[in-house]
């Protein structure tokens, strides 16, 4: 049996031919650039490299819901050409196999809690911090969702007292993303993260916004792990300092061990690095392929 993984990203697409045990078999890597140009090369690359079912992890906002008109579909993206494009059909019709369809960030949280650093345990919760921020929970193996997917990267966020910054997010300036996803950091200090990794101040501040969204995801959903990923997440050692600041904003309220001195060990990296939504989406497909039989 051979699954497919569809990671589709604002910026690029990867696709990968992979097993139900996660290993990774063939990939390729294609810019985002409008539906006409990326989609034929993916069907290209899954029609020189059949699967039995494919999974699709996608940037958003997508509609999950199967029940609803336009399930399947990616729906009010800033990516204009992407709007409203019926992604899910358009690769089911042309590859004719099973696909299973979730957000980019699902995918990679549903990766980590089978092979990753949610691995053997009954839930968990994936964050993206780079171009934009997002986040995908599982419980006790299935994906959170409602009407819609959550949107965590959105949660409202308190002004750091010193900090101006008006925030990127177009929608709500100064929500998660607008004050601390990869744009957000470059604006406020005119280079890219990884021109400021020795800048201590840099990664205070961004752990600042970061501990107060991951101290709201604690109190509403207590998942047993929070798994950081993205751009953000190779500046290791800030870390150590979103965990600090976890510990006084939660300020001794909840006694659970994970809260105190496992703090290190509840809030973590990806325990598959790049992979964790390409693995995902391998899992997917395995879902899509068992609900088709």
């Amino acid at each position: 049996m051979k699954l497919g993984s569809i990671e589709a990203g604002g910026t690029k697409f990867v696709c990968a031919v992979g097993t139900e045990d996660g290993e990774i078999l063939e990939r390729m890597t294609i810019l985002t650039e409008t539906p006409e140009v990326t989609i034929p090369e993916v069907i290209k690359f899954f029609r020189q490299h059949p699967v039995d079912a494919i999974g699709i992890g996608s940037f958003g906002p997508i509609s999950v819901k199967k029940s609803d008109s336009n399930y399947g579909n990616i729906l009010n993206t800033p990516k204009l050409a992407w709007a409203n494009y019926p992604f899910l059909k358009t690769i089911e019709e042309a590859l004719r196999v099973p696909v299973e369809f979730t957000t980019d960030v699902n995918a990679a949280a549903l990766g980590e809690y089978t092979f990753g650093a949610g691995q053997g345990l009954s839930s968990c919760l994936y964050i993206t911090i780079g171009t934009g921020i997002g986040a995908g929970a599982i419980f006790n193996g299935e994906i959170l969702e409602g009407i819609s997917h959550p949107e965590m990267g959105h949660v409202i966020v308190r002004r750091h007292p010193e900090d101006d910054f008006e925030g990127v997010c177009p929608y709500h300036r100064d929500c998660l993303e607008g004050m601390a996803s990869g744009p957000a950091i470059e604006k406020r200090w005119g280079k890219k993260g990884i021109e400021l990794a020795e800048q201590k101040e840099v990664w205070e501040l961004e752990a600042y916004y970061i501990a107060q969204a991951i101290v709201q995801y604690t109190m509403i959903l207590m998942p047993e792990r929070i798994i950081i990923g993205g751009g953000v997440s190779n500046q290791k050692h800030i870390f150590t300092v979103i965990q600090q600041q976890v510990k006084e904003l939660l300020n001794n309220y909840l006694s659970q061990s994970q809260y105190n001195e496992g703090l290190s060990e509840y809030i973590v990296p990806p325990g598959l690095g790049n992979h964790a939504g390409i693995v995902g989406g391998l899992m997917l497909a395995k879902k899509a392929l068992e609900e088709s039989n």
